[in-house]
């Protein structure tokens, strides 16, 4: 065999090795939890739909990268990307400073107050500071302050929230003693107990309770009381890195920035939410 003709098959090996390894380079996998609607969802035939599955794909296609989407359980998914399992999350994710130590995020893609739902008969159907937002990094003394006031309201009642969220953190830190409080692992479960009369309030984002409440089980239900954001509710939701993925930070980040600039952010959000949630460049 010529030098030449063994030269040229070592450069069409190379050229189809560096292929593959771009291939790889441009495959990523996202996590998604598939139980958290609207943000995401799992469909009868197994598929995953909602806001986040559709902007994951947006977002991927203006960077030129294959998401391959994984579906995990809640209480997975970030010790998962934290052990190499997956390359990023998103799952309604705030950003907060206690995350922010372990992990690195993306430009936020979304802004949600946390809030309560409850029976439309129930006493609790009207709280203090009632459809109020309430910041607690700007003033957090006012939001302690209406919190402080719904401690007589909540006293011997039953507060549901999802495990491990913001809100379990700031039920922990600002109400830790107004209500009995019962944790689920996913937000449906809470949902068919707040239905049951087995819990008196549930505390989540409120896009969760929106679409809570345009089911049939919780039609005769509300939001009650005030709102939160900032502070240990967090800055906005945003996708998850393990730390030092700064190249892939910096991918998402301008890909969010254009999904808003063009609107798609904001269509996608009306789509899944009915209002938009999208945060201001």
């Amino acid at each position: 065999m010529s030098f030449k003709k063994v030269l040229g098959l070592a450069l069409i090996g190379a050229t189809a090795l560096l292929t593959q390894a771009t291939a790889q380079e441009k495959s990523i996998k996202i996590a998604l939890e598939g139980a958290f609607p609207p943000w995401n969802t799992t469909l009868p035939s197994g598929e995953m739909a909602g806001f986040e599955v559709e902007l994951s794909r947006n977002l991927c296609e203006r960077m030129k990268i294959k998401c391959i989407l994984v579906q995990q359980d809640w209480d997975g998914l970030l010790p998962g990307l934290s052990l190499g399992k997956f390359d990023a999350v998103m799952d309604g994710i705030s950003i907060t400073d206690e995350r922010r130590k372990v992990f690195t995020f993306s430009i936020p893609y979304a802004q949600e107050p946390n809030g309560f739902i409850t029976d439309k008969d129930s006493p609790l159907a009207k709280l203090p500071g009632d459809g109020k937002i309430y910041n607690l990094d700007k003033n957090e003394a006012e939001a302690i302050k209406i919190i402080d006031e719904l401690k007589p309201y909540l006293k011997g009642k039953t507060l549901g929230v999802q495990t491990s969220t913001t809100h379990s953190r700031f039920i922990e830190k600002y109400m830790p003693n107004f209500a009995n409080i019962k944790q689920y692992k996913t937000t449906p479960e809470h949902d068919l107990d707040l239905a049951a009369g087995r819990v008196d309030l549930i505390i989540a984002d409120r896009s969760i309770f929106r679409a809570s409440l345009e089911t049939p089980a919780l039609k005769n239900f509300k939001q009650t009381g005030p709102m939160f954001v900032g502070g240990i509710i967090g800055s906005g939701v945003g996708v998850a890195f393990a730390k030092g993925n700064d190249e892939l930070k910096a991918k998402f980040d301008q890909a969010i920035k254009e999904a808003i600039a063009d609107g798609s952010m904001k269509a996608l959000s009306e789509k899944w939410f009915k209002v938009s949630n999208t945060p201001e460049l």
